[in-house]
């Protein structure tokens, strides 16, 4: 039986034929719906974790323990993982072990560019990288059976063009392996010094051991043609960009991305008069041949940013390329209408300071009308960032931290220990809108739900800021903007850490009919376009409001200097 699956479903499809028993993941496009799928499968037990760390651990217990278990993320999350992603590699696992990383050439939904094959190789840690749905959900059966072989985790990685894509699988039972039982081995699995130094040794074999073996195995092949002498070396969604471009190429796909297989490429560079690599970001592949002595062309030719195309490769090799016009309207990144967001940035635009941003929705409030946040780095670094803001420039700072209520709980928690821990004068606003927005609306600690939308303790989250020393603690509506502005107010006069919890669920998680914004007697001020809602459109009549977008949050009210714009709490 086959059925078309974006690649996603498949790799949890292969985690459930693979007989996998424990799934831990954080929410981070273009991995999340892996998890979301997982948690179809009753017989896998699946969560949602606070972070990338805790699920990789909790991935590593489950494995030696005896089950075989998968974590999943996107790459950024995989340097929060990275701790004990490096040790693990020296503990080796009981049961198998997979990790799933999916990489976003090209940012459309990221902070960077990384490259996480450099994370395999520098871990010591083997890589497979399948090029559409049935390949991954194949390489996700194949990657437990070499973690098991060679008593190593293994990373399968997938970018956004994979990770997206929707091929046709074929399905099969799922096999039901059991538990190995747990063997106590201080040895083994406590990473002491003198005990990480022997299983450094192992873990060196291991490698030797496996760079001898993917030569001979199938996932990675030559494909030769009689009508040309051009060879070309590929892996994951290039191939498939490969395939359509230079069909008449000879070419050497790569499925263990790491090792690769240098031995197989030697003897496939033989049979051809030129050789290229391509592959999207840095020029892994291509290094590692040219230090083996093979002759090639890559990033002379390719660029190191971004994705590459069909087009790109036939540009490239001179081929004809038909121009397709993009008719795409330009569609901006903006907060939905009525983001309990929106209004906060407002304030904090509106009193000029220094607001120092997180990953997730609320990264938006950088952008024009609001221009509120000034910086963006990682998961967590609004906190710490604006600790640091404080301590470098004292009472002139003028700033203050805005974080998701997900991402506090992923890693916002040690940031604001420290500040209060180092006597700062900090304010943090913690945005709750219930959810992990900017993925797709996934439970977090917070929600009260767990992974499969069951009740589950939930983290109150002005509790959890007293436990952490917090003594100012104020909880506000965020569609009540005199309320938010006169709390941010108190909580940047104060010298001690304050922490503001603005609260409104997002729009989106509620389907119930909602009020509309109506409008009467507008003397185009304009002041409500301040706000930057999509519902909201100036003309040379005055403001209009569509009532499609609308949900009648009131905070366009709110801000209208005379009046003009009421809610209509009917709807009509």
């Amino acid at each position: 039986m086959k059925e078309l699956m974006l690649t996603n479903e498949a790799v949890a499809r292969g985690a459930y034929e693979a007989g996998v028993r424990v799934l831990s993941a954080y929410p981070g496009t273009p991995s999340t719906e892996i998890a979301e799928s997982i948690a179809k499968y009753d017989e896998i037990y699946s969560e949602w974790a606070p972070n990338e760390k805790v699920a990789v651990e909790v991935a590593v217990g489950s494995a030696v323990a005896g089950a075989r278990a998968m974590a999943c993320m996107k790459h950024v999350g995989l340097n929060v993982a990275a701790d004990p992603l490096f040790t693990v590699a020296y503990t080796g696992i009981n049961a198998g072990l997979v990790i799933v990383v999916a990489d976003d050439p090209g940012m459309h939904s990221s902070q960077n560019e990384q490259d996480s094959r450099f994370y395999a190789r520098s871990a010591h840690v083997p890589m497979l990288e399948p090029s559409d749905a049935q390949e991954a959900k194949e390489f996700v059966k194949l990657a437990f059976e070499i973690s098991e072989k060679y008593d190593t985790p293994v990373i399968l990685r997938l970018t956004t063009r994979v990770a997206h894509s929707r091929s046709l699988v074929e399905l099969c039972d799922r096999e039901e392996v059991a538990i190995r039982p747990y063997e106590k081995s201080v040895a083994k699995y406590a990473m002491m010094p003198a005990n990480a130094i022997i299983r450094h040794r192992i873990v060196e074999e291991r490698d030797c051991e496996l760079a001898e073996a993917v030569n001979g195995m199938e996932i990675n092949r030559a494909e030769y043609t009689s009508r040309s002498r051009i060879g070309v070396v590929c892996s994951g969604v290039v191939y498939e960009y490969v395939k359509e471009a230079l069909p008449t190429a000879n070419v050497f796909k790569i499925g263990t991305i790491h090792p690769i297989p240098i031995k197989a490429i030697e003897e496939f560079s033989k049979k051809v008069s030129q050789l290229f690599v391509i592959e999207e970001l840095e020029p892994f592949i291509e290094k590692q041949l040219k230090a083996s002595g093979i002759k090639c062309r890559g990033k002379d030719i390719f660029s190191l940013q971004g994705e590459l195309s069909v087009a790109k490769i036939l540009e490239k090799f001179e081929r004809t390329v038909t121009p397709v016009p993009d008719r795409t309207p330009p569609r901006p990144p903006v907060m939905c209408a009525g983001c309990p967001h929106r209004g906060v940035f407002y304030i904090l635009n509106k009193l000029k300071l220094t607001v120092n941003g997180d990953i997730g929705c609320y990264t938006l409030g950088a952008q024009p009308p609001l221009s509120a946040v000034d910086t963006v780095l990682c998961m967590g670094g609004s906190v710490t960032m604006a600790h640091g803001f404080k301590k470098a420039l004292g009472a002139s700072s003028n700033n203050v931290a805005v974080i998701g209520d997900s991402t506090f709980l992923h890693s916002g928690i040690t940031g604001l220990i420290n500040a209060v821990y180092n006597k700062s004068g900090l304010t943090l606003i913690i945005l709750d809108n219930s959810t992990t927005g900017m993925t797709g609306h996934q439970q977090h600690p917070a929600t009260g739900k767990n992974i499969k939308g069951e009740p589950a303790p939930a983290v109150l989250l002005d509790d959890l800021c007293h436990a952490c020393g917090v003594k100012d603690v104020a909880v506000v509506d965020a569609y009540d903007l005199n309320g938010v502005e006169t709390a941010i107010k108190n909580a940047i006069a104060s010298e001690e850490v304050s922490v503001i919890i603005a609260q409104r669920p997002c729009v989106l998680l509620s389907k119930a009919p909602k009020p509309k914004a109506k409008v009467d007697a507008c003397r185009n001020c304009g002041k409500c376009m301040k706000i930057g809602c999509p519902a909201i459109r100036k003309t040379d009549k005055g403001i209009v409001i569509d009532p499609v977008q609308c949900v009648g949050c009131g905070v366009c009210a709110e801000v209208c200097p005379f009046g003009s714009i009421t809610i209509d709490k009917e709807g009509k």
